[in-house]
């Protein structure tokens, strides 16, 4: 079972944890990479951007091959399903804290992180009685969530 990477106090912050995400690791990396301190509304925003493909993620690791984006990045892309993924778990993160009676305005990402999942192998039969492996990758994803005091 997977716990979660660090330890928080339970009365300032709320928290969600999405096991076995059918997304990619290494862009849930990226996405998380990018939102990690933000607030809950903007990340919700950039969020919403990425999945209708208006704005694109940097990508830092892994770059050999990734097309160039115009604008402030150099390689980046579009993670469509790590977007809808990541607004599911930022709706979940927000109605745990209303439920904690933290005040849902203030809401700053103070810890976010992405981890390999389960590995799902299968077998997609071919011509002449051979077989190709078939590899599905998920993803774990923590978000931990806090008030920020005297911004307002």
């Amino acid at each position: 079972m997977v716990g979660y990477t660090k330890e928080f106090d339970p009365e300032t912050t709320a928290r969600i944890i999405g096991r076995e995400l059918k997304i990619s690791p290494k862009k849930s990396v990226e996405v998380c990479r990018e939102i990690k301190g933000m607030d809950i509304q903007d990340a919700r925003e950039f969020m919403e951007l990425v999945a209708a493909k208006k704005k694109a993620v940097a990508y830092k690791r892994h770059v050999r091959n990734v097309a160039h984006r115009k604008g402030d990045i150099r390689t980046g892309g579009f993670p469509v399903n790590v977007a809808k993924e990541m607004i599911k778990l930022l709706d979940g993160v927000e109605a745990n804290a209303d439920y904690l009676g933290l005040n849902t305005e203030s809401l700053r990402i103070v810890h976010i992180a992405a981890h390999r999942g389960r590995t799902y192998r299968g077998w997609f039969p071919r011509a002449r009685g051979r077989s190709t492996p078939s590899i599905k990758r998920t993803t774990n994803i923590e978000i931990v969530v806090a008030e920020t005091e005297g911004e307002e």
